[in-house]
Formats: C-alpha cells, structure tokens, sequence
C-alpha cells in the first residue's frame, strides 16, 4: 500500500487517498455498482462456483459481471424464480440478514389441500429442528386438482424453509418459485434471463433496507 507492503491484519485503508496493490497490480475502485434480477431456472446452484461441477447461476449471466456481482442470499437447486445479483455488498448484506427483516414471496405448490388451521400454523409459527419459523403471511392462492398453491411471505432466509416448514404442516412442496425480493417483483422476466435494476428500484431496495445510498459498500 502507497508502496509500503502490508503484512498485519486488520490494516486499514482507504481506496479514495490510497492506491493499493495485489502481486504488484493496482487495484481499481471506479468500477460502477451492478445490480441485476436473474429469473433462475431449476437445476442451477445458486453460488459463484460448485464442486460437483453442476451449473452455475453465474453462467446466466454476461461474462464480463461475472468477477464483479454475487448472488444475494440463495435459491435451493430445485426452486425457480427471483435472484438479486449485486456487486453492492453493503447491500447484499442487508438484504440477507434476518434482523433487516426484508420479505421474500413464494409460490409454493404442495400436495394436498391446506386447510385454515394448516395456515394459522404457518403464521402463528412451526417447530424445525434449528428452532421456531413464522411466516409475515400465508394463504392459498389457488387449487390445482389434488394439489394447491400457497403464497408464502418470509423475512427469513434459512435453508429449505419454505419446504420444511409446508412439511411440518403435513404437505410436501413438489415446485417452489420465488415471486419477489422486497419491493422488486419477478414480472414478466423470461426463465434463465436477466435484466438491469433500475435506479428506482435499487432505491426501493435502499428504502426499504433503511440504509442510506450514495457511500460505496
């Protein structure tokens, strides 16, 4: 840093007065924000990079973000729907941290009919094994022969808990889609695209994170 190599941790500095430097290239800080919605398919592992060479969320997206955005928070290998990709991470944090309370809608179909009481429990709030989980909301928003389609609103993000907690009710989720993230709905986007946020939405997304926009993560 500012020619001096730095070897303790926690060394601070700032990337406005100081210019710092990895194996001897500098490190730029001028690259804008992104923020995308990505409609993911089923079959895609939502992380940068997988082990068991499976595909990526990653690869659905232009090369050229691909070292920059990471995905905010996850969807499970089998869901589809809604995924933020952002290189905000000042964001990404508050958007996934449970004590910034942020909703989430799903469309879960399970099999069976739910019925009032199953829905009472879902708000009222089901045992799991890694504790107590409540929805914001739940109803059924539609019937489909032996099957039914529930609106699901959380402010969690734990793994499988849309699926475990229709399972501590007694129904099994067979296809679980995500409808919107906060304020940022799924729309009309096309399974496996892509687009830009606007700067509205990313300033919904502010708003509704009560953080303050205009400091770089």
């Amino acid at each position: 840093m500012n020619g001096r190599v730095v070897t303790e941790l926690g060394a601070g500095a700032d990337p406005a007065v100081d210019a710092i430097a990895v194996d001897g290239a500098v490190l730029s800080f001028d690259e804008p924000m992104h923020y995308l919605a990505l409609n993911k398919p089923a079959g895609y592992v939502t992380s940068r990079s997988d082990t068991h060479d499976r595909p990526t969320v990653m690869s659905l997206i232009p090369e050229q973000l691909r070292p920059f955005v990471v995905p905010v928070g996850r969807l499970d290998l089998d869901s589809e729907g809604l995924l933020l990709l952002t290189s905000d991470g000042r964001l990404t944090h508050a958007l996934t941290h449970p004590s910034f309370g942020v909703p989430k809608t799903y469309l879960a179909t399970v099999r069976g009919h739910v019925t009032r009481d199953g829905l009472r429990a879902l708000t009222h709030g089901v045992e799991l094994e890694d504790g107590p989980a409540t929805a914001a909301d739940a109803r059924i928003e539609r019937r489909a022969g032996n099957n039914c389609v529930l609106r699901i609103v959380l402010t969690e993000g734990r793994k499988r808990e849309v699926k475990r907690m229709c399972e501590a009710i007694g129904h099994r989720v067979v296809h679980l889609r995500r409808i919107a993230f906060g304020p940022i709905e799924i729309g009309s986007l096309p399974l496996g695209r892509h687009r830009n946020l606007s700067d509205d939405e990313v300033n919904r997304l502010y708003k509704v994170t009560r953080l303050r926009r205009g400091r770089r993560a």
